[in-house]
């Protein structure tokens, strides 16, 4: 294996990206336009459908407040997680069913006040005694500061898959990759070129997108930078190879584009991208944890909006990385030139 080839495959791609000046203005200004449609498409007041955290058994006999209509009831396993979701108006109340029945609230959460209310007012009807209270305090998460890692996280999706699946298919059907195997280089450079120059144009993309839509929106950033990176970086490589992986053989762009839109939109949906999966059906969200994009998504909105630094996203990092490296491994192997 040799670098010299690497680097001129690399040096080629990029500049047949970079020269297509719709596609590369498409890539930067895309993402940007859905995150400002999604600010402005949701600068209204807040939902009026309460959702409280329980920690404990979510039954109707453990609470008469478990039977409020209108109110929807979500398991919760990690307390300080929990609570942090109160702090940042996730869930607008947060109640202990384990022992004491304390709950928590923020005080500056309107919904935060209104379920408080009627947790209140059924505790004192069922039994007359008063719950512990907790209040904490935060800045409310709006929707656009929640949803911009999944759209920035499906930005690279989509460059990714497309931006190598499609196109080395494009170059087998055009006899591309023909001319190619006349030359030294080997399938296993020629892969790794595709990395390497899609994960450049990835990373380039991303960091415009990134600070063009803070310029705008000023959203949170309260993590480590280091470990955004790196889990970008991570997911970037899992799913350039699935497109690899996906254009290993295949012929025919049709199939191509076909077989890329069925791995992507199941991801898009089922990632947490623009809504949350807590409290959804139980396969669907065992069926998340197998896809690459929610590893990223939940990575970077931990560091975007929780501060995670890089020894809380260290498994998100290793898993992503550990399926690029699978998936490029296996590309090598199966690929073929014609």
């Amino acid at each position: 294996m040799r670098l010299s080839r690497i680097t001129a495959v690399v040096s080629a791609r990029n500049r047949e990206f970079y020269r297509d000046r719709a596609g590369l203005g498409w890539n930067i200004l895309m993402p940007m336009a859905m995150v400002l449609g999604l600010a402005f498409i949701f600068n209204s007041p807040e939902s009026t459908l309460y959702r409280v955290g329980v920690l404990g058994e979510v039954s109707a006999e453990a609470s008469p407040f478990l039977t409020t209509r209108h109110v929807q009831f979500i398991a919760q396993d990690d307390e300080a997680a929990a609570i942090d979701k109160v702090r940042h108006h996730r869930i607008d109340l947060l109640l202990d069913l384990r022992g004491s029945g304390r709950y928590w609230v923020n005080e500056a959460s309107p919904n935060g006040y209104i379920v408080e209310r009627l947790l209140l007012q059924s505790t004192a009807s069922a039994n007359g005694s008063t719950l512990p209270r907790e209040a904490v305090s935060g800045r409310a998460v709006r929707y656009v500061d929640w949803v911009l890692p999944g759209v920035l996280a499906m930005n690279v999706t989509f460059s990714s898959l497309w931006g190598v699946g499609w196109v080395i298919v494009r170059y087998r059907k055009n006899g591309v990759l023909r001319r190619l195997r006349a030359t030294p280089l080997t399938a296993a450079e020629f892969l790794i070129a595709q990395v390497v120059s899609r994960l450049l144009v990835v990373s380039s993309v991303t960091l415009l997108v990134f600070f063009g839509t803070n310029l705008l929106l000023d959203f949170p950033m309260h993590g480590s930078y280091l470990a955004l990176a790196l889990v970008f970086l991570s997911g970037a490589v899992a799913l350039i190879s699935m497109g690899l992986a996906v254009s290993a053989r295949v012929h025919s762009e049709e199939l191509a584009d076909g077989l890329l839109s069925l791995i992507s939109w199941p991801m898009m949906i089922l990632s947490g991208v623009w809504f949350s999966l807590e409290g959804t059906n139980a396969w669907a969200q065992r069926i998340a944890e197998v896809l690459p994009l929610t590893h990223m998504v939940d990575a970077a909105r931990r560091i975007m909006l929780d501060g995670a630094g890089v020894a809380d996203v260290a498994p998100e990092i290793l898993l992503l990385s550990a399926i690029g490296v699978t998936l490029l491994g296996l590309s090598a192997k199966a690929f073929r030139w014609q």
